[in-house]
């Protein structure tokens, strides 16, 4: 099957096991290739890969996930580290592939976190093609239902779109790196890209709720008995829970722990219809939090921290300082240069040298080499 895109030409939907088989030895002839997946999870309960978009300098195609049992072959050129994957925002589809298909990448080039590397304000694919090109995408597929066959040639072009120009834009944007001595930064993030995987979630469904960090015992059993509901009901009609009720109307009731129907319809976000179907069950949840015995009330997980002491929270402040006027002149945020949790790291373990840096779990190479020193002398600057 295929349909014409006006920038990428002719354009194949890849359905069947020979024809992927024929196209992944293609594409394992080739040194780069741009890469996108659309998904459902704002459709479904459970998130799946619906279409792999691939774009060579050339030609480009959509691969339906949906339509074929074995995406092993895909391994070979995508898994391949003499092949560039050009991706853009690529964390998330890293982990999909991996969950989904067990595929991994191993020569990544993101495009979003190049620009954010050349202190590009607005680095959306989109706001990128424009600037770069003059080319408009059409978002107005972004949250469709991409699980849903037959696929409109609409929703092929969009979806190639977002493929099409990648080769170009990674051009002009490792260009730019180079210039600025900088292409072993984005090679060290990119290569910690590659091993990000889905994590399984363990432990209470509020533990995942935001907002719930602020509720204490039966108020949070409510919360959680509330979000057990709201899960079985989710996976029964294969919805997304925020697509059942929202967050917020959940903690508000776990709050104020509703005991009738017309005490819950004054929660905010409670709309008729959600009151006539999950009223009674909504109200037995409160119901089952407030009978539950004392001591197996639970409690929210705390993170320990001792209190900084007065000479870390000075040594911070200086390093704050410092960050100011580093990322300015670097003109990039200050967070790529170094994000809060760093800078805390730093001033609670007060380095006496570079190679003490190397006990920070999560410090880049890049930043050592970077601002290592600086950092140094701020905090000699700061004992004296």
């Amino acid at each position: 099957m295929t349909y014409l895109n006006r920038q990428a030409g002719t354009c194949e939907i890849v359905t069947t096991a020979p024809r992927l088989k024929e196209l992944a030895a293609h594409l394992c002839r080739h040194r780069e290739l741009a890469v996108d997946l659309e998904m459902d999870s704002l459709h479904h309960y459970w998130e799946k890969v619906c279409l792999i978009q691939v774009s060579t300098r050339s030609e480009s195609w959509l691969i339906d996930p949906l339509a074929l049992k074995d995406l092993s072959p895909l391994a070979a050129p995508l898994g391949n580290p003499a092949i560039l994957i050009v991706m853009h925002g690529a964390d998330y589809d890293i982990r999909s592939m991996h969950r989904d298909f067990g595929i991994e990448v191993k020569s990544l080039f993101d495009t979003m976190i190049a620009a954010r590397f050349l202190g590009i304000a607005e680095f959306g694919l989109a706001a990128l093609l424009r600037a770069r090109f003059g080319i408009e995408l059409d978002k107005k597929y972004q949250k469709a239902d991409w699980s849903r066959r037959p696929l409109t040639p609409e929703m092929c072009a969009y979806a190639t779109a977002d493929t099409a120009n990648l080769l170009p834009l990674y051009d002009q944007l490792r260009g730019e790196l180079a210039e600025k001595g900088r292409l072993t930064w984005q090679e060290e993030e990119c290569s910690l890209v590659c091993r990000a995987r889905v994590n399984e979630k363990e432990g209470p469904l509020f533990l995942f709720c935001k907002g719930a960090g602020k509720l204490k015992g039966r108020s949070l059993a409510a919360l959680e008995e509330l979000l057990r509901y709201r899960d079985r009901q989710a996976r029964a009609l294969d919805r997304p829970p925020f697509k059942v009720m929202s967050a917020e109307t959940l903690l508000e009731a776990a709050e104020k722990k509703p005991r009738s129907l017309c005490e819950l319809s004054d929660i905010k976000g409670m709309t008729p219809k959600q009151l006539h179907r999950h009223g009674q069950a909504l109200l037995a949840a409160v119901t089952a939090a407030l009978e539950l015995p004392e001591e197996r009330l639970p409690r929210f997980p705390r993170i320990r921290r001792e209190d900084p002491s007065e000479g870390a929270k000075e040594r911070l402040k200086r390093l704050k300082s410092w960050r100011e006027r580093s990322s300015a002149a670097l003109r990039l945020e200050p967070g790529v240069v170094s994000p809060n949790w760093l800078l805390e790291a730093v001033a609670d373990m007060n380095p006496a040298s570079p190679a003490d840096l190397d006990g920070i779990a999560g410090m880049r190479e890049w930043q050592k080499g970077l601002c290592g020193r600086e950092l140094i002398e701020v905090l000699e600057a700061d004992g004296k």
